[in-house]
């Protein structure tokens, strides 16, 4: 682990969001004059690193969030830090998206020796009660007093690691929960070098479905029928799905046979995926079903995006999926 160094030269990326929103005739809309409400509010603290402010054009509701706009943001990231000299990145972001962001940034960054801190608010910077001020004042001050190499969250006082890290209220100030998932025991390995920032990423194709009681194979069928490189099965409990079902079993071994990396999460809030608990967990496994173990869907979307786009041949995707990359299976 590197240690924390205060930041002395922070790059201010500004992607849109509630936090700089204003009024417009249909509600709510991003807006382009925050640099100089930040100076202004700003102005006269005198317990701030100096700082530098870019506007990712066009600015957006972090609901229009993508996987090509995720590569901007890193493209913007590396530039400041190895192009502009920067110790340290803030990224102002919508919360609606921001633990997805935050979880794909972290593998998109890998091998970055820097802090990345993404924030945001609920309410726009301005309006009575906001929390746009404290969340920005107070992330600026947690890179001035240091914060380790690697992207975390920030949210009303509290650093959050990606990995874990949910948004699970539409109100209030603390919008975003860690969630209680199991810890694996993963040995810590050489990654691969096409993992690295510094290398060029392509865009993945994931798909996510959720199992509800009656699933049945055309939904699946029709997923896998998409395009789609891998798939994030949220399954029942430890890991189970309709096991009972040979047409979705079968559907599952021929997605391994064409190269789809499919990949079982848990839809509960607390523990994770134990594939050979259960007969019908363990049926998944035997079809070429990985584990995500206790990756929330944020942290392996971002994972696969990473390993899916490196150009990697499948059998090594498959093997990185179930190895920690940067303590996402800790």
């Amino acid at each position: 682990m590197a240690t924390a160094q205060p930041a002395r030269n922070i790059m201010v990326l500004y992607t849109g969001g509630t936090i700089g929103m204003q009024n417009s005739a249909n509600g709510l809309a991003p807006a382009s004059d925050f640099e100089q409400r930040m100076r202004e509010h700003l102005a006269g603290q005198a317990d701030l690193p100096a700082w530098q402010f870019r506007e990712l054009l066009p600015l957006i509701d972090s609901a229009n969030m993508t996987p090509q706009y995720w590569q901007r943001l890193r493209a913007a990231i590396i530039e400041a830090v190895d192009g502009q000299g920067c110790d340290a990145v803030l990224v102002l972001h919508g919360t609606d998206t921001l633990a997805y962001s935050a979880a794909a940034l972290s593998f998109q960054l890998l091998g970055l020796q820097a802090a990345v801190l993404f924030t945001g608010s609920m309410l726009p910077a301005g309006v009575a009660d906001s929390d746009a001020w404290e969340n920005l004042t107070g992330a600026l001050q947690a890179l001035a007093a240091g914060v380790p190499p690697g992207v975390q969250l920030y949210f009303h006082g509290e650093l959050l690691a990606p990995h874990r890290t949910a948004k699970v209220r539409s109100f209030g100030r603390h919008p975003f929960v860690t969630l209680k998932r199991f810890a694996g025991s993963a040995t810590p390995q050489p990654l691969p070098a096409a993992l690295d920032y510094r290398q060029p990423k392509q865009l993945a194709n994931v798909a996510v479905l959720p199992l509800v009681p009656g699933f049945g194979a055309p939904l699946l069928q029709a997923a896998l029928a998409s395009g789609a490189q891998g798939l994030i099965l949220e399954c029942f409990g430890s890991g189970t799905g309709p096991s009972d079902n040979p047409d979705f079993l079968a559907a599952l071994a021929e997605a391994r046979a064409r190269g789809i990396v499919v990949v079982a999460i848990t839809q509960c809030h607390e523990g994770g995926v134990e594939l050979d608990v259960y007969e019908a967990g363990s049926r998944l496994r035997q079809v070429g079903v990985l584990s995500g173990a206790g990756m929330t869907r944020e942290a392996l979307f971002g994972k696969l995006q990473l390993l899916l786009g490196c150009g990697l041949p499948v059998t090594e995707v498959r093997r990185l999926v179930e190895q920690d990359l940067c303590g996402e299976l800790l």
